[in-house]
Formats: C-alpha cells, structure tokens, sequence
C-alpha cells in the first residue's frame, strides 16, 4: 500500500487543486486505520449518448482511488441533466426530454466501465432521480433556501452574465443546489469533476456541513482542451473524442487523435496516460506525428484492445496515405427502403453519415461525399443498391448492402 505521501504525489498529475487538501489527508489517514474505504463520488449527465476524453480525466483519477481500495459512486444526472450544467456558459442550456436522457444514460455505466471497476465492492451506481423525483415543491423550496442570490453570483459565469445583461434563468440556480444535494444523499467523502466544477463541488462540501455531515473534500482537474484545439472537451461543442465511438470505433478514434493540433500533446499525455513525461516530452519535440500515432495506439489499447489499436493504425494508412477505403467499417441494408432507386442524401442518413436528408444535400454540395471512391457533387444523384457499395462522407465510412 503506497503512504499518503506518495498517494498524494501521484494525484498530483491529473489535479489542478485538492480543496482543502489538508482534509484529504485526513481522510486518507482515517481510512488507512479504520480499514473502511473512502466514497469518491463523480456525477455525469446524460446530455448525449457518449462518455467523452474529457471525463476520462477525472475517472482516471476515480480509478486510481478504487485501485487503493476505496468506493467509486457514480452519480448518472438523470434529474440535473433535466436543468442542464450552466458551467462555464454564456447563456441558458437547451432542455432536453426526459426520453432523451433515459435514452443516452442507458449505455453510460458500460462505457465508464472501460476506465473503473465495476464491482460492487468498488462501484456504487446511483441515478439522482432516486431522491429528486420524491421531492414536493416544500422540499425545493427548502433546498433554495440554502443559498442567496448573492452567493450564485460569486460564480464566475453567473456574475459575467448577470454584469453583461445575459438571461439567468432561475432553474440554473437549482443546478449547484442539486449536484449538493447529491453529495449529501449519497454521503460522499471526496467529490471528483474537473475545474469548472468547483464552485458546484464546494456547494456540496457546504450542503453537508448544514446537514451536520462530514464536508467532502473537492479534487478538480484540468480541463482536457478538445479537437479544435480551442475550446473544453465538450459535446456542446462537437469537439470531443468518445470513449467508444459506436459509429467509428477504434479507428475513428485513431483519426481524431491524429488531428489534434501539436500543441495539445503534452497535455493528452498527462492527463490521460501514466507514461513518464521526460521520453515523451523528447518525442513530441522529435517528431509530433509520431507522438501522435502512439498516444493514439496507447489510448485504444487501453480502451479497447491491443489488435483494435494495430487495426485502427493500419485503417489510418489505409485512408490517408494509400487513400484506400478500410476493409472495417459499419454496413447497413437499404431493403427496408424499397427497391430504388435511392435518393443519395437519404442513403447518407440510412448510413448513419448524416443526421436529415438536409445535411446531406449540403455535404454533397461541398464536395464532402464519395461512393466507391468517386467523388459526387450533384445531391440529386439516385442509386439502386444491387451489389455492396461504399459510402464517405468526409473521414467517415459505411458499407450499403442490398
């Protein structure tokens, strides 16, 4: 078992700040005597079907505390998600159904269970719906009155809207008060999220204090920056990169790592591998594309398996050196559509490469979309499926069979 020095040396990669610190180690220190393992607690919200890269980073900082013998709980926001995280915004999130969140949390333990251990005797699953849903207008009513207005305007998003004459609506203000109240349900030592979250995390720490319960300590780490190089990690945004990616796997995460600018390697190799930074560091400055294709190869083996990363490798020669379409790639049937011939924007969205006939219409147009490596350009182009043909829609493949 590694002293609570060490434990601490070896958060410190992934943390950018452990609030207060001093009470971690008190935590750890207790738990070494008594025997009884910490709840470290991490809350997702199903606001989109896939676990991103980003959350890789604080649920490998999850993973390191059950690897010392402590209790992950995994909170699915079934119920914040419904308010929506105004972190880090500059105006109100769109509301999402609840058909729509029951929909994308179906698969959020089988991905996260790619990073943590999934027995119970190192995870606890809890949906807060389980007490928000009981909760009467009173309860909500209580539950406000444990802050002012004042205090929600010490966030720093909430203040920069509120000086600039942005909408606040008042649900927005519920969101820290419910990602608390978690805390306080589900007793949580440690609190995980990354460093937008703070504020959100320290409301928890107080939630508890008022509940005459132990605060938790908060552990925040960077925010893992996404593909465009700009901006957080984030499905908002379209700019992140899936634990598993169901529509491209391996290989299309192979691709998007490739993509990433220079500049973010380092980071990636911190926050999202335990390889020691000093060979790493002389292979980025070496060679970038290299440092790439190995960070690419380390994070499917990790995710997935060794051969995925040597066939997603070889995918990525196969389409951007050779310029070759890969031998794996997701097939559809098109005979639920009739016998054709087929419009090719809907054969786009039969293919899972464009979302409506509209956004297909217009990659056609730019040029974006091939079928068996021609590129086409007229979106009213019509095919009858007689014999297997390939579809491409920018770095995506699909396989239409008849």
């Amino acid at each position: 078992m590694m002293s609570i020095d060490d434990q601490l040396a070896a958060l410190s990669r992934r943390t950018e700040r452990i609030v207060p610190e001093a009470d971690l180690r008190a935590k750890l220190e207790r738990s070494t005597k008594t025997g009884t393992p910490l709840r470290i607690k991490l809350g997702m919200d199903p606001t989109a079907p896939d676990v991103t890269l980003g959350h890789a980073v604080p649920l490998r900082v999850v993973r390191q505390f059950q690897d010392w013998g402590h209790k992950a709980v995994l909170i699915i926001g079934d119920y914040t998600a419904r308010v929506g995280d105004p972190s880090g915004r500059n105006k109100t999130r769109p509301q999402l159904s609840g058909e729509e969140i029951d929909q994308n949390a179906r698969t959020y333990v089988e991905q996260v269970g790619k990073i943590l251990l999934t027995d119970a005797a190192h995870l606890e699953t809890r949906f807060n719906g389980e007490w928000f849903a009981k909760m009467n207008l009173l309860d909500v009513l209580r539950l406000t009155s444990k802050k002012s207005v004042a205090q929600m305007l010490e966030r720093e998003d909430f203040k920069n809207r509120y000086t600039t004459g942005v909408d606040i609506r008042i649900h927005e203000f519920l969101y820290p008060l419910m990602q608390g109240w978690d805390s306080v349900m589900t007793d949580a030592d440690v609190e995980m999220g990354g460093s937008d979250q703070l504020f959100n995390n320290l409301v928890g720490r107080d939630l508890q204090a008022d509940a005459e319960k132990p605060g938790q300590a908060v552990i925040v780490t960077p925010l893992l920056v996404g593909t465009d190089g700009v901006k957080k990690m984030s499905k908002s945004q379209k700019n992140y990169i899936g634990v598993t990616d169901p529509a491209s796997g391996p290989s299309g995460m192979f691709g998007k790592i490739m993509s990433l600018p220079d500049v973010l390697m380092e980071s990636y190799y911190t926050l999202l591998t335990d390889l020691p930074m000093g060979p790493v560091k002389e292979q980025i400055q070496r060679s970038p594309r290299d440092a790439k294709i190995a960070l690419a190869k380390h994070l499917i083996t990790w995710l997935h398996t060794a051969e995925a990363a040597n066939t997603a490798e070889a995918d990525f020669v196969t389409q951007f050196v050779k310029h070759e379409a890969p031998q794996e790639m997701p097939e559809f049937g098109v005979g639920e559509l009739g016998p054709g011939p087929h419009k090719l924007p809907a054969l786009l969205v039969r293919a899972g490469l464009a979302a409506s006939n509209g956004e297909g219409t217009r990659k056609i147009k730019e040029g974006a979309v091939s079928i068996d490596g021609e590129k086409v350009t007229d979106f009213q182009k019509c095919l009858t499926i007689d014999k297997a043909t390939v579809l491409k829609l920018g770095r995506k493949y699909a396989r239409l069979l008849p």
